[in-house]
């Protein structure tokens, strides 16, 4: 008996292995595939810049970063003492003016090395709908909690973001040509904006995705959104405010992920890692005793094995703190 309307999932042959690195950027589902690949340790950047919901501020920071272009500092606010940017979301932020512009510019130092080096970009697309600061008629990246009437609200159009979308690729396939590009669209509905328009805003995302993936040769689609609106089709599968995936959603995305990106040699290596992250989380019954000790020895042992491939020192003094090798 089928309970599901399963999705059929692309096998990419551009796989994603242990030697390349990576780079995710945009809604907080990036973030959640980025910690993933970071617990199990792949070479991440993860959301340099926080999150990031929309195309346009998406890509400008992907462009701005690559050629080393400065962010206008007329576009910094403050909020509750701390020093802000609209490019960025409040993540980012300082004590001051300088302060902030220095991290700014330390997270696009670091967001133009990666991209030059990276085998895999990931871009996980929010919504739609953007923000214009009336003021310099800019589309921001966030708000930052500031009066309404600063703002103009619409709704983005393909041709725009296909426009900016090609002159950062353009740049970026002439520094690193071997890049892949891997789209997808959040499974978080963006509801303050009304369920039919969130509907509208992910349906001309993912009409974006598609015109990228047919135009350029480097880039794939994911269907995470997909996979949360058919195959998990259930509000059991949502947190507690009925807009968000719950970390059972996200592992059956993950999985799914894996199976599209990863080889069956990777795979194998991240289970041996996720048995590892598991045993680290295990909670003994008595700390000091000889079966505890036993086990803290055994996983010493399996960390060990893995190195120096993958980097455990954090976790190998962890462990070593908590164990008692005279008991």
């Amino acid at each position: 008996m089928l309970l599901q309307t399963k999705i059929q999932i692309p096998h990419f042959e551009n796989q994603i292995n242990y030697n390349q690195e990576i780079l995710t950027i945009g809604s907080c589902f990036s973030a959640v595939i980025g910690q993933k690949l970071l617990e199990r340790k792949f070479k991440t950047l993860n959301n340099p810049f926080g999150t990031i919901f929309n195309p346009l501020s998406i890509i400008k920071l992907l462009q701005y970063s690559l050629n080393g272009k400065f962010f206008s500092e007329d576009l910094i606010t403050q909020h509750q003492g701390r020093y802000l940017h609209y490019d960025f979301h409040s993540d980012i932020s300082g004590n001051s003016p300088s302060d902030l512009m220095e991290k700014i510019k330390v997270s696009t130092e670091r967001t133009a090395k990666i991209l030059k080096e990276a085998s895999a970009l990931i871009i996980t697309f929010g919504t739609a709908h953007v923000y214009e600061y009336i003021k310099s008629s800019t589309t921001v990246a966030n708000c930052h909690k500031q009066a309404g009437q600063l703002f103009n609200k619409r709704l983005l159009s393909i041709s725009e973001i296909l426009h900016d979308f090609d002159l950062f690729h353009n740049k970026l396939i002439q520094i690193n040509p071997n890049i892949q590009i891997i789209l997808t669209v959040s499974p978080v509905r963006h509801i303050k904006d009304g369920i039919a328009e969130n509907q509208l805003s992910k349906s001309l995302l993912r009409l974006l995705c598609h015109e990228i993936s047919s135009q350029y040769a480097q880039a794939n689609y994911f269907p995470s959104y997909e996979i949360m609106m058919d195959e998990l089709r259930d509000y059991r599968f949502y947190k507690e405010d009925m807009i968000h995936p719950t970390a059972q959603a996200e592992d059956y995305i993950w999985e799914r992920f894996s199976q599209s990106f990863f080889s069956e040699d990777t795979r194998n290596k991240i289970l041996l890692i996720e048995n590892i992250i598991k045993s680290l989380s295990h909670k003994a019954f008595n700390p000091k005793g000889g079966a505890h000790q036993k086990f803290l020895s055994n996983l010493l042992l399996k960390m060990e094995q893995l190195e120096p491939e993958f980097d455990f020192s954090d976790e190998i003094n962890q462990v070593k703190a908590k164990f008692n090798p005279t008991n």
